[in-house]
């Protein structure tokens, strides 16, 4: 049976299958046609391991927070409790009428305690039972400037105080930049109580308050951006947020606090031995990293001194069963003594041994007799004549008097035409004078040269040169005053700063004689040991800085000593009488040095200047240098920068003769040794020793002692007359002497040329030299010279 035939469709669209939801199991096996079944999964590898990965987080953020939360128990453990450690508060007034006794008892009324024996000036202790703490105020009066540095390097907060109708005067903003470069620990700011009688606005005018101080914000926050609020104590709110910010907050790290100790004195006094000097006890509470017996300590404005040794100071308290405050005597203890086998000296510099350096200079004499051995020879007998083939093949012709080494500087070109025809093609209009034509014969003398190819025998001749004649005196010095009167624009100044002109009365080998001329200023070997001052063979210097750092600070560490927290008394030795006197004044700072850090070295600092500072700074001004804990006079050499801060090819670098702004230059000078990161502040002072000028701040980079500081000077020449590449070249030099003294050292014009001296003309210290292109008219000829200089030594205690 043949079955009915059906066309193709069109259209071959297929439709899903309807789907129910009671299918039976041989419904969906004819359904799969033989496909396996996908099994069904109970938990997908991704599924679990997002699973693990967001427990892994809880697990890591759990573990940071409980890091941080030891962390800051730690960082606060040392102030916990009443009679424990406490946090120092440094109160600055920035204005005459601040006042921090305010300031201070106005925080102590948040309390209800009496602060009627709170000083003016002085240390101060605030018993906070409420937040379980202590705090101890370094009240200072306006207008001490020293001793609010030295408060803020020992203070966990600093609180300045604000006037809300006074703006900060010329002072305060000077002592806000010199603090925020030295380093500053966590800040607050405030404004003080008003007064009934006080034209400022009370406390029930909100507007008028409210807006003094988003004024008094916004000024703080340029030198403390982290500020967010200025406190009003004007408001018991206020003070009690204050005084809970100062309690319970975590103190803010110095960076260049670390890893070193100090102490703060609370009591002072001073026992003579013998030649005006005697044993200074300090009793403070010991902070920061151990305070080794071994190691020397620094007084602020008295210097490096000896530890005798530490003993153990007992804590006052008072009685509240009785009203007089009864001591609790406990016998002090020996925490700590010097061993002096161990212990670092105060030796801080070498004695120079005047014999092994000695260098003698040959006297007349010698040289008379050393000339005398040369034309005999050593045994008397006459100096034979050469042997017949060892005399050089070719010679090459110089001008008289001038020597081989100098012969060497002469360039062949075989672009030079004929000088023979030079006199009638040379600009003869050169600042209004005139060639008289008359031709002059320059002797000429032979010197050896070798060639391996071409064998000539020695000859002497004589040939043509420029012409040329000398002008009388009067003519000379009138011309030369026309010429150095010539108008320079500032940009000219700007791009040849080191311009010189040569004295006139004065031979130029005689002036410069210690300058030398340098192929290439980037990369001209230079020894740095060569000639090097008496001062050099006074100071210390390292192999490698960086490693006896690192030993340093390793063998601090296992050393130890006694531990932060730990109020003691430490004897120091030999101190004069007067650091008795300045520890009854506030503050009286103990900091711990380190190994070696009392030695004289060079130190190296990368500096700005300060923007607001506008008069003119110069190399070798005496400025105080404040670095670290230290503070002494001293007389700077600033020199470039270099690309990278690194040496460069020789470790030669330019001097500055003054200190740009914009420009970051380094400042080298004699001081102790220093280790870690070092803010560093110059000052320079006034009348007012207490109103010092900021003049720039930077940080220490190294204590590099052969680091190259070259002085540049630029003598200048005006092209007389020119040819192609020859110029004929005057006031460079003024006697002949010196054209041939100097002529070894390169040339270089303003236009970018540079060439050689070829000879020397006349006796008024003309000369024709010879460069490497095509010489302007209006160009003017250099020669640059280099010298090495050296900063002064400085005043160890400022």
């Amino acid at each position: 049976m043949v079955g009915a035939h059906h066309h193709r469709p069109t259209l071959k669209q297929t439709n899903k299958a309807f789907k129910s939801k009671h299918a039976t199991k041989s419904s969906i096996k004819e359904q799969a046609k033989g496909r396996a079944p996908r099994q069904p999964v109970k938990a997908t590898p991704a599924s679990a391991s997002a699973a693990q990965l967001r427990a892994n987080r809880k697990n890591a953020a759990k573990q940071v927070q409980l890091k941080k939360r030891q962390s800051l128990v730690s960082a606060t453990r040392l102030f916990s409790g009443v009679d424990g450690t406490p946090r120092i508060v440094a109160v600055v007034p920035l204005t005459l009428d601040a006042n921090a006794k305010a300031a201070v008892s106005a925080l102590a009324q948040s309390l209800d305690v009496d602060s009627d024996d709170c000083p003016e000036g002085g240390l101060w202790k605030l018993k906070a039972e409420r937040f379980k703490t202590s705090a101890q105020f370094i009240n200072l009066p306006y207008g001490q400037f020293y001793s609010t540095l030295d408060a803020c390097k020992a203070a966990d907060y600093v609180l300045f105080v604000l006037s809300p109708t006074t703006e900060v005067d010329e002072w305060g903003d000077t002592l806000l930049r010199t603090l925020q470069a030295q380093g500053l620990p966590e800040v607050l700011s405030c404004i003080t109580p008003s007064l009934p009688s006080s034209s400022v606005p009370s406390p029930t005018d909100t507007k008028l308050r409210a807006g003094i101080l988003k004024s008094l914000l916004s000024f703080m926050q340029y030198f403390v951006p982290t500020q967010t609020r200025v406190y009003d104590f004007g408001l018991s709110s206020d003070c009690t947020n204050a005084l809970r910010a100062l309690c319970e907050g975590r103190p803010a790290d110095v960076r260049w606090r670390e890893g070193r100790s100090w102490l703060l004195a609370e009591g002072v006094s001073w026992v003579e031995t013998a030649d005006s000097k005697g044993n200074l006890s300090i009793m403070g509470v010991v902070r920061g990293a151990p305070l080794n017996a071994n190691r020397l300590v620094h007084l602020p404005g008295f210097g490096d001194f000896q530890i005798d040794k530490i003993m153990s100071a007992p804590l006052s308290r008072s009685s509240k069963s009785n009203q007089s405050a009864i001591q609790m005597e406990v016998e002090p203890t020996v925490l700590a003594e010097r061993d002096d086998g161990d212990g670092e000296s105060l030796i801080s510099e070498n004695e120079p041994d005047t014999m092994a350096n000695e260098q003698t200079w040959p006297t007349e004499d010698d040289m008379k007799m050393q000339g005398e051995v040369v034309k005999e020879g050593e045994n008397g007998d006459p100096i034979p004549d050469a042997e017949k083939g060892t005399t050089p093949r070719r010679v090459r012709r110089v001008p008289k008097g001038m020597s081989e080494y100098q012969a060497s500087w002469i360039v062949d070109d075989d672009d030079v035409d004929d000088e023979g025809d030079e006199d009638g093609e040379e600009n003869e209009s050169a600042m209004g004078m005139e060639d008289d034509g008359v031709e002059e014969e320059e002797e000429m003398v032979d010197m050896p040269h070798r060639d391996d190819d071409v064998e000539m025998d020695i000859e002497s001749s004589s040939r043509k040169s420029v012409a040329f004649k000398d002008l009388d005196l009067e003519e000379e010095s009138r011309q030369l005053d026309e010429w150095r009167k010539r108008a320079r624009s500032e940009e000219e100044d700007a791009a040849f700063p080191d311009e010189l002109d040569t004295p006139k009365d004065v031979p130029a080998r005689t002036r410069f004689q210690r300058f030398r001329g340098l192929r290439s200023f980037r990369t001209s070997p230079w020894d740095p040991y060569e000639n090097l001052p008496r001062d050099y063979a006074r100071i210390f210097q390292f192999e490698d800085y960086r490693r006896s750092e690192r030993s340093v600070r390793r063998r601090a560490e296992e050393a130890g000593g006694v531990e932060p927290g730990t109020r003691v008394t430490v004897i120091l030795r030999n101190v004069p009488q007067e650091a008795a006197s300045q520890g009854s004044k506030s503050p009286f700072v103990l900091f711990g040095l380190l190994q070696h850090e009392h030695k004289v070295t060079v130190l190296n600092f990368s500096v700005q200047r300060n923007t607001e500072y506008e008069e003119p700074v110069r190399s070798k001004d005496p400025l105080v240098l404040c670095v670290g804990p230290r503070r002494f006079l001293t007389n700077p050499v600033f020199s470039q920068h270099t690309r990278g801060g690194g040496k460069g090819t020789n470790n030669v670098h330019k001097f500055e003769r003054w200190l740009r702004p914009g420009v970051t230059s380094i400042a080298t000078t004699y001081a102790p040794v220093l280790f870690g990161h070092q803010p560093c502040v110059f000052l320079r002072e006034t009348a007012d020793q207490q109103s010092p000028k900021l003049v720039a701040m930077g940080t220490f980079v190294n204590t590099d002692t052969t680091r190259v500081i070259a002085k540049r000077i630029i003598l200048t020449g005006h092209p007389f007359k020119v040819h192609k590449k020859t110029a004929t070249v005057r006031y460079m030099f003024f006697n002949a002497d010196d054209v041939l003294y100097f002529a070894p050292v390169q040339l270089h014009t303003k236009h970018g040329r540079t060439g050689h001296i070829r000879e020397s003309l006349g006796t008024h210290g003309y000369f024709k030299a010879h460069f490497d292109g095509q010489v302007n008219q209006m160009d003017t000829v250099c020669m640059s010279l280099y010298k090495r200089v050296y900063p002064r030594w400085f005043s160890r205690e400022q």
